[in-house]
């Protein structure tokens, strides 16, 4: 009998064992599992002797041995292959001391990579509509209940909409911007298209009492979006950009006609998924932009929810609908382009007026009284804010500083380029051009022959290609080792600070304006009779 059970056991050992070895994946769930198997649905057997179980622990230990071993060698190819970015995160590993033992060094450049990937962006001047109209949808199904998102995506939705609208209107402060909801199947109107963030805003803060619920519908509320931009003018630009929280989409109808009509009434849509990636989405966002699917992006933390909020204050590029094939796609091209032809736009720029009298008068947009307020430069109706469109004649009021802000997408300030410290010793820059904080000492290996150096284009230009020969660059990548930034027009340095500052802010480089400043003075001393140059002259006769 007990030669018999020998046998059973080390048949199943070899049996465990040969699965182990074809499936390298599944161990350890096959090895618990494979004799509970066993011991539930096989014959019951006597207990083994005093060798049996010695042959059984010895197979066992053996077994477990080649486990170990597999599982070993399968998170080494998993990690050689790549894994998901939420899979493993090694964060520990990119932390390296610094000489004096503290990780300081690390955590500043790793802050300023952060900054820097926010920056580096394609800078080609392209053709945008500055003119915007847009739909932002919110999610206010049950799905956004969900805690993934600190506090809860719903609070966190809500918070960064009222901050999207008051960077949209501060990058695009001619557009025009209304709110739409999904909640119970339907599309709720939040706020109507209008040109004033406060309105907006106040519509978003009384939605936090409310708690989501129901189910969301994407197809009602592309088709209220429709309706609301179905009306807007043909030079401005209507887009829709939907955050959804939920895996589906409680329609009443086929989406796909209304995806028809998104693509011919040309509205774009981009959408921020909450959840993961849904395919019919993904087929919105590519049949209305003309096949580019980047509009559709799913959040993978906090920061990056944010950054692809921010990312639609910028107004998408002009483009070009591809070659017709058949003849009636023919006409109805040349149709369309015929009535896209650029045009001028009247506009009118008015200023701000107070009555003479004490007596207030109704404004045309509100019938407020009021005493101050900006008078039309066609009709003379009073309105209360800029900008808008006169509730009279139609005429568009702006001011000159709306227009001016707006201009910066058409012409991009260029990126900065990172300084080596070959380029930093050559330049001679101690602090920084805007701000005057000081930089970093160049160390002695490169101060010593900064002149010498003659490393080509890249060299003379900043040296953000690379620095010099000898020089090995320290950090993430676009990352300056010497804490200059250069810009490409002007050669002035920078600090990381006032890089993110100019071109997230004033759009404009203070080296460039400076210089611009200086060349109109010397420009007005010469024209003033240039009493400087004879000054000098009379100094070197006498001398």
């Amino acid at each position: 009998m007990s030669d018999s059970d020998d046998e059973y056991i080390a048949h199943a050992s070899d049996h465990d064992l040969d699965e182990i070895l074809e499936d390298d994946d599944d161990v350890d769930d096959d090895l618990d599992a494979r004799p509970a198997a066993s011991s539930a649905s096989g014959p019951r057997r006597r207990r083994p002797a005093a060798g049996s179980s010695a042959a059984a622990a010895t197979a066992s230990a053996a077994a477990a041995a080649v486990a170990a071993q597999s599982s070993r060698d399968a998170k080494k190819k998993k990690k050689g292959r790549g894994g998901a970015e939420w899979e493993v995160s090694r964060t520990w590993e990119s932390l390296v001391e610094s000489a004096d033992g503290t990780i300081s060094a690390t955590v500043e450049g790793l802050l300023e990579a952060g900054k820097r990937k926010r920056l580096l962006r394609d800078t080609t001047p392209l053709q945008r509509g500055i003119i915007r109209h847009l739909i932002l949808v919110l999610d206010l199904s049950s799905a956004m209940a969900e805690k993934d998102l600190r506090p809860t995506r719903y609070l966190l939705t809500l918070r960064y909409a009222q901050e999207f609208v008051l960077e949209f209107f501060e990058q695009n402060p001619i557009s025009q911007l209304g709110v739409l909801g999904m909640r119970d199947g339907l599309a709720v109107r939040i706020s109507d298209m209008s040109g004033n963030p406060t309105d907006h805003i106040m519509a978003i803060q009384a939605l936090r009492p409310k708690d989501p619920k129901g189910m969301p519908s994407l197809q009602n509320t592309l088709e209220m979006a429709r309706g609301a931009l179905f009306h807007t003018p043909t030079h401005g630009t209507r887009e829709v950009l939907a955050i959804f929280g939920a895996l589906l989409s409680s329609d009443p109808g086929d989406i796909h006609q209304t995806i028809n009509t998104l693509v011919a009434d040309k509205i774009r849509v981009s959408i921020i998924g909450l959840a993961a990636q849904v395919a019919i989405c993904g087929e919105i966002c590519a049949r209305t932009n003309n096949g580019d699917d980047s509009g559709y992006g799913v959040v993978l933390n906090e920061q990056h929810f944010r950054e692809l909020f921010m990312n639609v204050t910028t107004p998408p590029a002009t483009t070009v609908a591809p070659t017709p094939t058949t003849a009636t796609a023919t006409a109805t091209a040349t149709k369309t382009s015929h009535a896209a032809t650029s045009s001028l736009l009247m506009m009118g720029f008015p200023s701000l007026t107070l009555s003479a009298t004490t007596t207030p008068t109704l404004c045309a947009c509100h019938s407020k009284p009021s005493r101050t307020g900006y008078l039309c430069s066609r009709c003379g109706a009073k309105v209360c804010t800029l900008p808008t469109s006169c509730p009279c004649c139609g005429l568009t009021l702006i001011l000159s500083t709306h227009l001016a802000r707006s201009y910066h997408h058409l012409f991009p300030l260029m990126n900065w380029v990172e300084v080596s410290w070959r380029r930093a010793a050559r330049k001679g820059s101690a602090s920084c051009f805007a701000c005057g904080l000081a930089f970093p000492r160049v160390p002695k290996q490169f101060s010593g022959g900064g002149e010498q150096v003659g490393g080509g284009g890249g060299e003379e230009q900043g040296g953000g290609e690379g620095g010099g020969e000898g020089e090995v660059a320290k950090g993430p990548a676009g990352i300056s080792v010497s804490g200059r930034y250069e810009c490409p027009v002007c050669e002035c340095h920078f600090c990381i600070d006032c890089d993110v500052f100019a071109h997230e802010v004033v759009h404009n480089c203070p080296g460039c304006q400076s210089g611009v400043v200086q060349q109109q003075q010397q420009q007005q001393q010469q024209l003033n009779g240039n009493e400087n140059g004879n000054g000098v002259a009379d100094e070197m006769d006498t001398g």
